[in-house]
């Protein structure tokens, strides 16, 4: 395990580069240079975070006196703050792009790229074209048509920037005729007529199939009759070596026919081009110049450069990155698009997609995520990450939110001996942002859980009042008396969020993010809120509002 004094000495120096004040995500990446290792980051963020408020809480030069004390616990190597250069980048010129495919909205796991494009657009002065990847796709993975204004809508809230208008595949189909004939014309690729079975088990053992040295007159012939064939009757593809060491290079299909029906062009198209067609022509009209996609598509990539020899076209930079994995969530576009399509799922919203959609819903801040997938930098390796800190980054920047108390499952209890009191309560222990006042009787609400926990001893009403819980586990009813108003050390009480027990408090369900339902009642001031708002519900974790009725408010759970 990591030392304290380790944690400090980069906590420090974090502090000293950026105006006294360490950030979380900068330490982390630091001690990744003593070995902390990404499945053990959740064990040691308490510590991490203890280390970095009292770091900051220090004078920048307590902190240049103190870090020299300690500056030989951190390793001598240059650390480039940020994301490294790109290669052949110059200032002004960098074009990137980003291509979802429209089978769903986009999930935290896509923003990877997303935001790796734009801030690299952003690093160099340059521009991050948005494409709309929208080829018919798959039986399995078909296109879903609510998703092309759920990806702008994802796209916008992160805060990103794209060149003029979104460009989808689907209006280019022509362009890639074009070049489709030519390749032909030229016998670079062929128009196969060739099962699916036979050629595969032709491109293992590197055989040639006998349509492919069929002269290229003969080949467009098929690619006319191609576009009034049956699915399956032809594919084209491109001519590589059929000795090459991967038999998935060798031979690959560049357009197939599909019959089903596009969302956009209807069945005004029926010979679609795969991925990797597409591409090498688009990267080459669209001027991009650096390619940053995942570690799965390496395959496309030696096939795009093959394409682009063939024309001579300059090769764009091109950067795989490694899957990024969260720990204990399981992140699918398809397998969401499922369970929305069977009703599983309330919809794309569903916090259980983890879409950028239920991530806004629950008060997550785009300002986090950007964070969050930075602190990873640009790696091939794959990358498993704790949600714990996501969490964390966006604890920071909704800390301030004010505070409100919510009873789960309400339990009423009786404190003998209570007076009348006016309860004046803060909307934040440290912010001074207001107050909110109640008048109390002896009654009171607390959470069914608090309730069931209790033994013999001491508690104290937040903010309110002390008072002694006896004969707990006996025959004997229970009873709850009065001790006094102010905080008392002495007393030793255990904390319990409530509620006035009267008639004014308010209906209030909060969603989980597996979806669960928390049903309970929540303070009268909360009526006073906007669907948007973010607050904290004590003791329980921040909560965004979702919607209100008459007589109930839905609130979605961020964390705690």
């Amino acid at each position: 395990m990591i030392k304290e004094e380790t944690i400090t000495a980069y906590a420090l120096r974090n502090a000293i580069l950026h105006k006294g004040k360490a950030e979380l995500q900068a330490v982390i990446k630091s001690l990744f240079a003593e070995g902390l290792k990404k499945e053990n980051i959740k064990e040691l963020l308490p510590k991490i975070n203890e280390v970095i408020k009292k770091v900051n809480s220090m004078s920048l030069e307590e902190q240049k006196k103190e870090f020299e004390n300690l500056k030989d616990k951190v390793k001598k190597r240059e650390e480039r703050e940020g994301l490294p250069e790109l290669p052949n980048a110059e200032e002004g010129k960098v074009v990137t792009r980003f291509a979802p495919f429209p089978s769903g909205p986009l999930h935290i796991g896509n923003t990877r790229q997303l935001i790796l494009n734009d801030e690299y657009a952003k690093m160099y002065n340059g521009k991050l074209i948005l494409v709309i990847d929208d080829t018919i796709g798959s039986e399995k993975k078909p296109i879903e048509p609510s998703a092309y204004k759920m990806i702008e809508e994802g796209v916008k809230w992160l805060g990103v920037k794209y060149d003029k208008k979104i460009i989808l595949k689907s209006e280019r189909l022509e362009i890639y005729y074009s070049y489709a004939e030519e390749l032909i014309k030229k016998g670079y690729m062929y128009v196969c007529s060739c099962s699916q079975e036979r050629m595969k088990n032709l491109r293992e053992k590197g055989i040639e199939c006998g349509c492919r040295n069929l002269p290229p007159e003969k080949h467009i012939e098929r690619w006319k009759k191609m576009f009034k064939a049956k699915p399956g009757d032809f594919t084209v593809r491109l001519k590589t070596n059929m000795q090459h060491p991967n038999p998935a290079f060798r031979d690959r299909v560049m357009l197939k026919i599909s019959d089903r029906e596009h969302p956009k062009t209807k069945n005004k198209y029926r010979v679609w081009p795969l991925l990797e067609f597409s591409w090498a022509i688009d990267d080459h009209l669209l001027g991009i110049t650096h390619i940053i996609r995942g570690i799965d598509l390496q395959m496309e990539t030696e096939v795009e450069k093959f394409i682009w020899d063939i024309f001579k076209w300059e090769h764009p930079v091109v950067i795989h990155t490694g899957h990024l994995s969260i720990e204990g969530i399981k992140l699918s576009k398809s397998k969401g698009a499922e369970e929305v399509r069977s009703g599983k799922y309330i919809g794309w919203d569903d916090p259980r997609t983890w879409s950028l959609q239920s991530l806004k819903n629950r008060g997550i801040k785009p300002e986090a995520i950007r964070e969050f997938i930075l602190s990873m930098g640009i790696t091939k390796a794959n990358s498993t990450i704790a949600i714990d800190v996501l969490y964390t980054i966006n604890r920071r920047l909704i800390e301030k939110s004010p505070r409100y108390f919510f009873v789960p499952s309400p339990v009423k209890i009786t404190i003998k001996g209570c007076p009348k009191l006016n309860a004046k309560l803060p909307l934040h222990p440290t912010e001074k942002i207001g107050f909110r006042e109640y008048k109390t009787t002896e009654n009171f609400l607390i959470p069914q859980q608090d309730f069931d926990l209790m033994q013999n001893g001491n508690y104290r009403l937040l903010y309110l009042l002390n008072f002694r819980a006896e004969n707990i586990g006996e025959l004997k009813p229970r009873e709850f008396r009065f001790i006094s108003k102010e905080p008392d050390e002495k007393l030793n009480v255990k904390f319990i969020q409530w509620l006035p027990a009267d008639d004014k408090n308010i209906n209030v369900k909060v969603r989980m993010p597996d979806n669960s339902i928390v049903e309970g009642l929540g303070e009268p001031e909360l009526s006073k809120l906007k669907p948007g708002a973010i607050v904290q519900f004590e003791r329980f974790g921040f909560v965004r509002l979702h919607k209100k009725k008459k007589n109930e408010m839905e609130f979605w759970f961020a964390h705690p």
